[in-house]
């Protein structure tokens, strides 16, 4: 059952990302092809072991090893890790793929499109977690995380190799806390983490709405960071 619904979606997604392709000016699936070997190989291995007698053995003896207690509640932020060291590295002046706003525009595409791919299986499938609570399959976080460090990846990949990678090792350190934390299973977070890079190598291959950028051409606007001791936040300065 999980199989077949994994399977409809991501030829769902593929086919429709296909039709969007025929207006793209400068088709190159050579291109495209090695960016989704990796993903694709991680969703089917998680599909492989999912309800496998193997994952549970693992998640058993997860848990044997941190203690039936165990519970941090880390993962919850360094979801976000990916985005943090994307901003930053902006107003540090790292050069980068693409301007900020389409960085935030492709970002923000890659995020809707998994997070809805995400939340449809796992309405599909109601797979129990290792704890008992409902809708387990794929993992939110995983998926969120990985999302998130192949924007990362993407942008910096040519500039920064080193910031660009750093992203998958808080994903990765993501996922690896959702199952320590007795959240999810091996193949929700393989699976997460297939879904969150497909799509977003598949966002960057196409780069929807392209030419939207109000503040490319514009030399009067700058973003600026504002940290005080009660919040932490930015604030622009556009001059008309």
């Amino acid at each position: 059952m999980i199989v077949r619904h994994v399977f409809v979606l991501i030829l769902i997604l593929i086919q429709g990302l296909q039709s969007l392709a025929q207006f793209h000016d400068s088709i190159n699936h050579k291109k495209l092809v090695p960016q989704i070997i990796a993903p694709v190989t991680l969703i089917t291995t998680g599909i492989i072991v999912n309800n496998s007698q193997f994952e549970k053995n693992l998640q058993e003896n997860l848990r044997m090893n941190v203690g039936d207690q165990y519970n941090s509640d880390i993962d919850d932020y360094l979801q976000y890790a990916p985005i943090a060291e994307l901003y930053i590295a902006d107003i540090l002046g790292v050069k980068s793929r693409n301007h900020w706003f389409d960085q935030t525009k492709y970002l923000l595409i890659s995020n809707l499109i998994t997070s809805g791919i995400t939340h449809g299986l796992k309405h599909l499938t109601l797979k129990p977690r290792p704890n008992g609570a409902p809708y387990s399959f794929p993992s939110g976080h995983t998926t969120f995380a990985f999302t998130n460090a192949t924007v990362l990846f993407n942008e910096f990949q040519e500039t920064a190799p080193l910031l660009a990678f750093s992203g998958y090792a808080f994903a990765a350190t993501t996922g690896t806390f959702r199952m320590l934390n007795n959240k999810h299973w091996l193949s929700d977070v393989l699976v997460g983490a297939g879904i969150g890079i497909l799509v977003t190598e598949i966002v960057y291959y196409l780069e929807p709405l392209k030419a939207f950028n109000p503040f490319k051409k514009s030399d009067s606007f700058s973003l600026i960071p504002e940290i005080t001791d009660r919040e932490v936040g930015f604030y622009y300065l556009c001059e008309f």
